[in-house]
Order: C-alpha cells, then structure tokens, then sequence
C-alpha cells in the first residue's frame, strides 16, 4: 500500500541520511574512548544526570509504545488506553523510583555491568548468574518488536518493500553499535528522547479537534463508531476484558517491568549517588509523556472508523504508521516518523548493548572460567556476537512480517514477560534484605518462568482459552506465584534462624 506523497519520500531519504550522519558521529566519538567491555557497557564518560535520565525514558520507551500499542488502542478503545496509559506506568513508575537507589548501591559496590552479574554477584553464585545470562536471551523477541516496527514504518515512509528495509535497519544499527557502546547511546539516546518529546506533543495534539463538544462529545464519537470503544473493559478483545486483565495485571507486570536490564542497569552509568534524584525526576517526568502517546491510537479509530484504508485492512502493527501518512502534512509527518523512528531505535540499542555484553561476559566468559581458560579480547568477540544477534533478530523478523499472531507486541510480551517475571524476585530480595538464603531467589526465578510458560503454552485458565492470548495474565500469575513462593520460604527461613548468615552480604 503506497502512502508516502512524493514530498515526504524525498524528503525522508534526506533526513535518514543525515540522522546517520550524527548517530555516526557521535558512534566514533564513543568508539574511541571504547578500550574496554567495561567501557562498553557502562561508559567511561562522565554523564549528566539529564542525559541519562532522557535516555532511561527513551530506552524504557519504544517501538511497542509509540507505534505498536497505539494499535491496539485504535482496535479496543479506552480499555487499551487504561491499560497501557495508566495502570502500566503506575507501578513501572513508582517502582522504578523504589528500585533504582537500592540497585545502583549494590551494583556500583560490586562493579556490575549486567544484570546477570549484579544476581550473581549479590546472591554469591556463578550458576545463578549463568542461568539469568541464558534467561536474558528471550530479549531477542523484544528485539524483534522494534525491528519490525520500524520496518513498517520506514518501508511506508520511503515506499521500500519490507523485506530489503528489514535488512538495512539491522545491518545499520547493529552494525555501529557494534563499537560505541554506551559512550555513543547515552547522546544518541539523549537526542532521540528530544525528538520523542516534540512528537509525542505533536501526535497529542493531533485529535484536540475532537474535543470541540468536550470530552463526552469525543466519547460520543467512539460510541457511535462501536459502544465499547468507550469502555473501560472490553469483552470482545483479546487483552481488556475484565478488571483483571484491565488492572491488576497491568499493574504487577508494570511493578515489574522495570527489571530489564536497558532499564534498571542504566543508573549505573551515573558516577555520583548525588546524580540519582535528577535523574530519576528527568525520568519520570518525560515517561509520563510517552506513555500517554497511546491516546493516538484513539484518533486513529477516528480516522478510521472500520480500520481500513483504501478497502484493505489496517493491521495492529500498521495503524499507526497509516494515521500519521493520512493526517499530517508531509513537513510534520517527517518530523512524527522522525521520532517513531527514534523510539525504536533507542530501545533497540540499549538491547543490542546489555544482549551483546551478556552473552560476551557472562556466557562465553563464565564457561570458558569453568574449563580453566580466559576470554581474549573481549571487544572484538562482543562485536561478532553482535553480528550473530543481528542474523537471529533477522530471521524472526521477517517471520513476524509475514505471520504476526494478531501483532508482535504479543510474540514480544511472551518472551520479555517471561523474563522480568524471573528476575523481579531475585531483584527485589536482592535491594530490600540483607541476609537471603540462595534458595529463596533461585526458587521464585524459576518458579516464575515454570509458571509463565504452563499457563501461556498450557492455555490454563479461562484468559488462555481463545486463538490470541494474553501474555499479562500469565506473567501477572507468575509473579504472584514467586512472591508467594519466595516470600513463604523466606519467612519460614527466618523463623528457624532469626540469625543466620547463610549468605554474605555484599563486600566493596
């Protein structure tokens, strides 16, 4: 489907080439104070505390939220809205703030560049440490989401077929990421999270003509169009159907989301503790603003009532991509597909790092420790993995691209559900208690990933019964399912040996 004017494809191919040009820039500059993987992962630049804030909220925000969930919002209505708007960013908000102090303590002490090495280092244990390592692959599905998000939107903007701009986008972002690191991301990102902003007030905006009646002249469209577009519980979706789904689930997947890895880990390229709350509050303040872009996806259903356009059907992936084409004048579509862009390709790149770093020190490295042998040159064996993640992110891609189950926020939430369901506990217990028995946290990880994939797989419980499923509702019970497990040994620990010291608390 051809949506691009003239104007806009012209002037697209322009500004990609530019934008390559900084990001470029800005990859050499990074790459030379790059000597290290230490460097690589965490920097060895000194930060401001408002850049690292904007790129937390330009990695914690991406391709899902700017073009992928906006569809799903345009096909279900308010209860999306509810769901992805509020009760998400509630608790990943708050438990953010929580989490952040207590993490970054622990991880500057031990010097931790990923996350399997914080678990591993704060639980005393290679093997647990090697477990989240291998656990952390099923990122590679978060990293599939914004390739094709991007494709979508790209292909559109420069009427390209899909299949060559999926292998441009990995070869070009994969390719410079495999030198700058977190030198180059923490300023690339930081500029991305500019661009985002100006969009985000701009797709905002964009449907304030609906509100001439008020707000309940704007609900009143949406009825008109299908009465539980504006509800707050949709019976008929796959994902809204009831308060459970709508929020609570919402709410403990949002608690703990934010134990990814490109989120949590980012505090730790602040140098001073002084740094934390300037941070935290630049954070928080603009990831407010980007999770409310969502509402676009409300416009879009406007636009298009029957979600077609041109007698063919608008995909969840696509809505977004055809509304912007549609509604903008091809200046300010320019600029809304500019900061798509950026959304998937700050996120993007922060996976790249935290994959590459994990799988370079804490796989690779961690078994060949075992065998009595030393990585050589771990830069350069970064790189090739690199090379192998953009082949994998590739071959998934393209396999969404052509048989998405509904979008692939689903194919995604399955896999990056999985594994912060697993790391919340370890985590949690991790920050908050200073003396934790091993099993503790090794049961709720594991617990938690058992769960996860038997209800989601096992199609347990009525959530799981139709053609599309809700990975919420199996992460929500997983993480349920670990606290209450976790949470009952430890307890139970404690009441035997109020004053044991099982395990060793964190040493400088």
């Amino acid at each position: 489907m051809n949506l691009a004017p003239q104007e806009l494809m012209i002037a697209g191919w322009t500004v990609i080439g530019l934008y390559l040009l900084l990001t470029l820039y800005f990859v050499i500059k990074g790459a030379s104070s790059t000597k290290s993987i230490a460097d690589y992962a965490l920097g060895s630049l000194g930060f401001s505390p408002y850049a690292v804030g904007l790129s937390l909220a330009a990695s914690m925000t991406s391709a899902a939220t700017f073009i992928i969930n906006p569809g799903f919002v345009a096909y279900y209505g308010i209860s999306g809205f509810l769901s992805m708007a509020l009760m998400l960013p509630l608790g990943a908000l708050i438990s953010l703030v929580i989490f952040t102090k207590g993490f970054r303590k622990v991880g500057t002490v031990i010097k931790a560049m990923t996350m399997a090495q914080w678990i591993g280092a704060r639980y005393n244990n290679r093997g647990f440490a090697l477990y989240f390592a291998f656990l952390s692959l099923l990122l590679i599905t978060f990293v599939v989401l914004i390739c094709v998000g991007l494709t979508k939107v790209l292909a559109a903007m420069l009427n390209t077929p899909e299949l060559p701009t999926l292998a441009v986008i990995i070869a070009v972002i994969f390719g410079y990421m495999m030198f700058g690191g977190a030198n180059s991301m923490v300023y690339t990102n930081m500029i991305q999270a500019l661009l985002m902003i100006v969009v985000a007030v701009l797709l905002l905006g964009s449907g304030l003509e609906h509100f001439k009646e008020g707000f309940n002249g704007f609900m009143a469209k949406l009825t008109a169009i299908d009465p539980l577009l504006a509800q707050p519980l949709n019976g008929q979706s796959p994902l809204f159907r009831d308060w459970f789904e709508v929020v609570f689930c919402q709410i403990v997947v949002g608690i703990a989301i934010v134990c990814q890895p490109h989120i949590i880990t980012k505090s730790l390229l602040l140098k001073k503790d002084s740094d934390v709350n300037r941070y935290l509050a630049t954070g928080v303040v603009v990831e407010i603003l980007f999770f409310c872009v969502v509402a676009a996806g409300l416009y879009a259903r406007l636009a298009f009532p029957e979600l077609q356009l041109n007698g063919q059907a608008l995909a969840v992936d696509g809505v977004m991509t055809a509304y912007v084409l549609q509604e903008f004048s091809w200046v300010l579509g320019l600029v809304v597909i500019m900061g798509l862009i950026s959304a998937g390709i700050s996120t993007l790149e922060g996976l790249i790092q935290s994959l590459s770093t994990t799988i370079t020190s804490d796989i690779l490295a961690n078994l060949l420790g075992r065998r009595g042998r030393q990585l050589n040159n771990e830069v350069a064996v970064n790189r090739g993995v690199i090379v192998l993640l953009a082949l994998v992110a590739f071959f998934f891609s393209w396999q969404q691209l052509v048989a998405p189950d509904l979008s692939v926020g689903i194919f995604a939430q399955n896999g990056v559900y999985a594994y912060f369901s697993a790391a919340f506990i370890p985590v949690l217990f991790g920050i908050f208690f200073r003396q934790v028995p091993l099993a503790v946290p090794v049961a709720g990880a594991i617990a938690a990933v058992v769960v996860h994939f038997s209800i989601y797989y096992g199609r347990l419980t009525p959530y799981m019964q139709e053609g599309v499923r809700n990975p919420g509702v199996a992460a929500a019970l997983a993480i349920c399912s670990a606290v209450l497990l976790s949470g009952s040994m430890y307890l139970i620990w404690k009441a035997r040996s109020p004053k044991s010291n099982t395990l060793n608390p964190v040493k400088a």
